[in-house]
């Protein structure tokens, strides 16, 4: 796989192609000195359980990994907290309304897109929404559904990070 940084060709600041890699995560530009810095975009992803201790599961309606399980979640705006992301997530993809949210855990990522690898930081958050009643599939999730925790299977997750996730989650609640 090819680092990110190869597909900058051209300085963003002046446009020259001086612009050369300066260490593993940065480049430079020879001609205007600026240096760019190809930090990791950040991602929220929800953990939902319902009165039942059921966990809320999205079908992946694109690509990456379409057709495989997924919770929940996207990339964080510009000007967006992790909290506001994972909420205003939580109801494009599924419709429902997060009334909290508790961070839980972070996962270092890399979701392909459009030719270019894109890092993330995966935050993920437990969530608790006014009401599991009003349940749909919208945005990029084809299919919404609970699934009871003892009928989870990592496996059935498409992206690397959302299976981590999975899998320390219920370590986690299967000890509490």
């Amino acid at each position: 796989m090819d680092h990110p940084l190869e597909k900058f060709k051209y300085c963003p600041i002046c446009g020259s192609q001086h612009f050369t890699v300066n260490d593993f995560k940065s480049k430079h530009c020879e001609e205007c000195g600026f240096t760019y810095y190809f930090n990791s975009s950040t991602a929220t992803v929800a953990f939902i359980l319902n009165e039942k201790k059921e966990l809320l599961v999205c079908k992946r309606a694109n690509e990456p990994a379409k057709g495989t399980l997924d919770l929940a979640g996207g990339f964080v705006d510009i000007g967006e907290s992790g909290e506001e992301s994972v909420i205003r997530e939580v109801k494009e993809e599924t419709g429902l309304n997060v009334i909290s949210t508790r961070y839980l855990f972070s996962i270092p990522n890399t979701y392909p897109y459009s030719n270019l690898t894109i890092h993330t930081t995966d935050l993920f958050f437990q969530c608790d929404v006014e009401s599991t009643n009003h349940l749909q599939a919208f945005d990029d999730v084809a299919e919404s559904f609970w699934i009871p925790l003892d009928d989870i299977n990592p496996d059935e997750f498409g992206l690397n990070s959302i299976r981590k996730g999975i899998i320390l989650f219920l370590s986690k609640y299967r000890t509490c």
